[in-house]
């Protein structure tokens, strides 16, 4: 049996970047009635989880659904607990769509997801680790500039307003381009087709990658009609980038915070988050040197992304130490094509829900990829339970674990290590 809160993250947490099919997996909750903690429990809830794709839950009660948030409160209160199989498992996501072809029409569900916080809150350094940002990826400047919408041009990649270029994608330094038919604001999105090359172009929406700890703030209202997932500035029809959220004026937004990955390696490692929304694809890089403690953005629920009205979280590839950043985050490695990019060994995932707690997952990219890790991960700090892969195997067996930080200001750190 796992925690409550353990169990919740794979039922939350865990699932295939991007994949566009789905599957149910189903955790059982039973009601906690008091003295030990497996005790006089009666089964009467099952959460279902949808994976594979983006992750979206849904909590079944008495065969009808649950309120989310009253299901999180519940959990979080410690009323239920989950018993039975936690490990997750997935359908092989289908390669990225070719340039002229349109986007799929198959649902996509919610991924992963964060919230905006404040820069007063002082971020904690890790007792024995050197705080290091080495990295091959550029760093940008003017994170926190705003930026004026209508009057860039779209040749001109903002870097000098926070986003990072990916130069190593062909596509002019943006992660993804989203060309529809037609793009009316408050109205569905549909026809889009994805250019793998060029740049940003007239009538595009157009996604960008953001430092360590930040994610980009910028994705339309409108989604895709066919539930497919749209994110970027949009370069109007006069060539000029426009912001679609205007409520936020950066364009890079912090997450929740409280979540740090550790390099104790040898050598480098890259962790890829999905460009979501957008292509899906795991692209924005994140290189963590020898050494080094680097801030993972932990998304928010209460100030992200929502897919069809539902909270998302973010998951991140985790490739072997030593594999070049540009062969890491991108969808096929020419040069490791069974174990980099969409062929990563493992996962992980962060997300914090709107109740306050983070939770955070690691599990194995099955059945995308059988390739194995050739490091070790420990989730440490303030976490509710144990989470690590060490020496392939998953603390607890199977295929993957999880954890939470539900402490105020809690922090975690995972640990990549020899």
């Amino acid at each position: 049996m796992k925690s409550i809160i353990g169990a919740t993250l794979a039922a939350w947490l865990v699932a295939g970047a991007s994949g566009k099919a789905h599957q149910h997996q189903r955790h059982h909750l039973h009601r906690k009635h008091g003295l030990s903690p497996v005790e006089k429990r009666g089964p009467d809830v099952t959460i279902t989880s949808v994976v594979a794709g983006p992750t979206v839950v849904e909590y079944i009660l008495d065969d009808k659904t649950l309120d989310v948030k009253q299901a999180e409160k519940g959990l979080s209160d410690g009323l239920y607990i989950v018993v039975g199989e936690t490990t997750p498992t997935f359908v092989p996501p289908p390669p990225p769509p070719p340039p002229t072809t349109t986007s799929s029409s198959t649902k996509l569900a919610a991924q992963f997801y964060e919230q905006k916080t404040t820069s007063s809150s002082p971020i904690p350094t890790p007792t024995a680790e050197a705080n290091s940002s080495s990295t091959s990826v550029p760093v940008a400047s003017g994170i926190d500039a705003e930026f004026p919408s209508g009057k860039i041009p779209c040749s001109h990649f903002p870097s000098d307003y926070g986003a990072v270029p990916v130069e190593w994608l062909n596509t002019g330094g943006w992660t993804s381009l989203q060309q529809p038919d037609s793009y009316t604001p408050g109205q569905p999105i549909s026809n889009i087709v994805a250019p793998t090359s060029g740049g940003c172009k007239p009538k595009m929406f157009c996604s960008y990658a953001c430092p360590a700890g930040y994610q980009k703030s910028q994705f339309p209202q409108s989604q895709g009609a066919t539930g497919q997932s749209v994110g970027g500035v949009y370069c109007n029809s006069d060539g000029f980038l426009e912001l679609t959220r205007p409520s936020h004026p950066q364009l890079c937004q912090q997450g929740a915070g409280g979540v740090f990955i550790v390099n104790k390696l040898s050598g480098p490692a890259s962790v890829c988050r999905t460009d979501y929304p957008g292509s899906e694809s795991m692209v924005i890089p994140l290189e963590t040197q020898p050494g080094g403690r680097y801030p993972l953005t932990n998304p928010a629920s209460k100030d992200y992304y929502t897919w069809e009205g539902k909270p998302t979280t973010a998951q991140y590839y985790v490739n072997n130490m030593n594999v070049p950043v540009e062969q890491a985050c991108t969808w096929t490695s020419s040069k490791f094509p069974s174990s980099a990019g969409n062929w990563a060994p493992s996962i992980i995932g962060a997300g914090q829900a709107d109740t306050g707690v983070t939770f955070l997952s690691i599990f194995a990219n099955l059945p995308t990829s059988t390739a194995k890790l050739n490091f070790n991960i420990e989730i440490t700090g303030d976490v509710n339970s144990e989470c690590s892969l060490k020496n392939g195997v998953y603390s607890g067996g199977g295929n993957g674990c999880t954890t939470a930080i539900s402490k105020p200001g809690g922090v975690a750190y995972i640990v990549f290590s020899n």
